[in-house]
């Protein structure tokens, strides 16, 4: 009798103490548990070189000579890139008039092209708001195109998702407004490039293609397959589905300048429609506080920067 009292009591607690083991988490749980939490991205230590170059009070102007797919025909134009830093609101997503610890430091990227096509002309203007903390994506971006047909505006905003609001006088587009999930854009790409080159990302990505390029296709603003490549000075991006490739060519030192691009895809409509390149080459660059440059006097500094 006492043997089975003592051989019932060796159960229970052996029972008890596999249940306790039971939940408790192993080493090995709390490893898979951690591993599902998103990682955050460091920050990119801004270098001296960096603050003396991109916090002196002026932006960086570079013009190029522009050779623009357009309706299945290449047309001859400018294209400037204008770089330059600048405090934003995180909330409502502009510049900031004031300084504030809760601004968000931006390098901001205002890209133009203006080409013919026949009698009429096209204005398009890119705007891109990048942090310089480079471990986040795109705060806002936005486009206008304007032409003598009508003209269209978009505009991503980053906050919970991307939120897109986009018009067009085109029936198909008219007025929009979506959200789609957070991913690279290829707007983004081009000042993460100017603040560090090996942080761009390489491989098989997703990636939403330029406001530019998804206005003027008609194409869905949305993430499309491509696949990245960084060699020599040479950033490219392909998206099969698109039948498009866009290549950067920048100077690996800093401040990583760029100096030219090609864009290769389908121009033009139906039968008259054939693959052809659009090309960008460098001109000439300065340094320049544009915004107090408004007078007659300052015109000038177009034909240094060959506008004129």
């Amino acid at each position: 009798m006492k043997f089975t009292k003592y051989l019932s009591f060796i159960l229970i607690v052996l029972i008890l103490g596999s249940c306790k083991e039971n939940k408790t988490e192993s080493p090995e749980n709390l490893a898979i548990s951690e591993t599902k939490e998103k990682p955050t991205l460091p920050k990119t230590e801004l270098s001296k070189e960096f603050r003396d170059y991109w916090y002196g009070g002026e932006a960086e102007i570079t013009s190029y000579k522009l050779e623009q797919a357009r309706y299945g025909e290449m047309r001859d134009g400018t294209a400037v890139l204008v770089f330059v830093t600048e405090d934003f609101l995180p909330k409502v997503q502009v510049k900031a008039d004031n300084y504030s610890e809760i601004n968000i430091p931006v390098l901001k990227l205002n890209a133009t092209k203006n080409f013919n096509t026949g009698i009429y002309p096209y204005s398009i203007m890119q705007s891109t708001f990048y942090p310089v903390s480079n471990n986040k994506h795109a705060i806002k971006i936005s486009a206008s195109v304007q032409e003598w047909c009508g003209h269209i505006y978009t505009q991503l905003n980053n906050r919970d998702d991307f939120e897109v609001m986009s018009h067009s006088y085109f029936q198909n587009e008219a007025d929009q407004s979506f959200n789609i999930e957070k991913t690279w854009t290829e707007n983004e790409l081009w000042t993460k490039l100017r603040i560090d080159p090996r942080s761009l990302p390489i491989g098989n990505i997703n990636s939403i293609p330029s406001l530019e390029y998804t206005r003027l296709s008609h194409r869905s603003i949305k993430a499309y397959s491509a696949f990245a490549t960084l060699q020599n000075g040479n950033y490219t991006l392909t998206y099969p589905d698109l039948n498009r490739t866009l290549k950067i060519n920048f100077n690996t030192n800093f401040p990583y300048e760029i100096l030219g691009w090609e864009e290769t895809f389908k121009s033009g409509y139906g039968k008259s429609a054939k693959i052809l390149t659009t090309k960008a080459t460098k001109l000439e660059s300065i340094k320049s506080a544009y915004w107090n440059k408004n007078n007659n006097g300052d015109e000038d500094l177009r034909t240094t920067l060959k506008l004129q």
